[in-house]
């Protein structure tokens, strides 16, 4: 199974990119099934239910996000009822929606195998939730039986938290893929016991930015340490992602590949 994981969508000019791109690297590809984070989707902060049906309809199968999920009310009820749209797992258990769900993959896959997507939050840097290494072990007990191709997008601010994470669960996992930083690092493998593993795939969204943003106001920002309201770049845009072969028997990654593309030309 193929499967391609898309980092943080940022924006109109990200979902723009997912627009144009996806559906061609979905069929060049041969992909079989597609996360994206959306977390950033809506104005750069949040997603809407909007927004989620236009990642939807462009070819994801599921979306993941992170610490900005709840910056939009109206995607409250959208997360309480859609399985497809994943809040972080380790939120208290009586947070609305779901924190991991288990999906069919598109329908041309020989397989009856799903895929378990698991949506998770560091704790460094980040808010003080329940320990990621500990929720992992719950929602493995509870998925082992159902797949054993299951990916987990750890949404963290901290490197050496994300990968102390990928080793606890190597082995355990098809695929742990790092979000959140948006920029892509170049530590693509797969671990010793079969878990494919990125420290971060990237971001989706504006290239001449800085993770997304206007570089004015991000530098005006550290340089004055004056508040500023951060907005979404605009102009070119790039789509940044892995995707991992994976096993559909075993649940072991067959290989991981960094996927970097640039739209053809700039569009306002």
């Amino acid at each position: 199974m193929r499967i391609l994981c898309v980092g943080d969508v940022v924006g109109q000019v990200g979902r723009r990119v997912i627009k144009r791109l996806l559906p061609t690297l979905i069929k060049v590809k041969n992909v079989d099934f597609v996360i994206a984070n959306g977390e950033n989707a809506a104005g750069g902060l949040g997603i809407t239910p909007q927004v989620a049906d236009e990642l939807f309809n462009a070819g994801v199968n599921c979306i993941t996000t992170g610490n900005h999920i709840w910056r939009h009310k109206e995607i409250i009820e959208r997360v309480a009822k859609d399985a497809r749209l994943l809040r972080p797992a380790n939120y208290p258990p009586d947070t609305v929606g779901c924190g991991w769900t288990i999906l069919r993959p598109n329908r041309r896959v020989k397989t009856e195998r799903a895929v378990c997507v698991v949506c998770m939050l560091g704790l460094i840097f980040m808010e003080a939730l329940d320990c990621p290494f500990r929720t992992i072990d719950r929602i493995l007990e509870e998925v082992n039986d159902l797949t054993n191709v299951i990916v987990v997008d750890f949404h963290a601010e901290a490197t050496s938290e994300k990968q102390a994470f990928a080793r606890y669960v190597d082995g355990r996992v098809s695929l742990v893929f790092g979000t959140h930083t948006h920029v892509m690092t170049a530590d693509e493998c797969i671990l010793p016991n079969g878990t494919a593993y990125i420290t971060d795939v990237g971001m989706t969204g504006p290239i001449d930015s800085v993770i997304g943003m206007k570089a004015e106001a991000i530098i005006h920002r550290l340089v004055t340490k004056l508040p500023v309201k951060f907005e979404p770049a605009s102009g070119r845009g790039m789509l940044s992602a892995v995707l991992v072969d994976v096993d559909d028997s075993t649940g072991k990654a067959r290989s991981i590949e960094r996927i970097s593309v640039q739209e053809p030309e700039m569009v306002e």
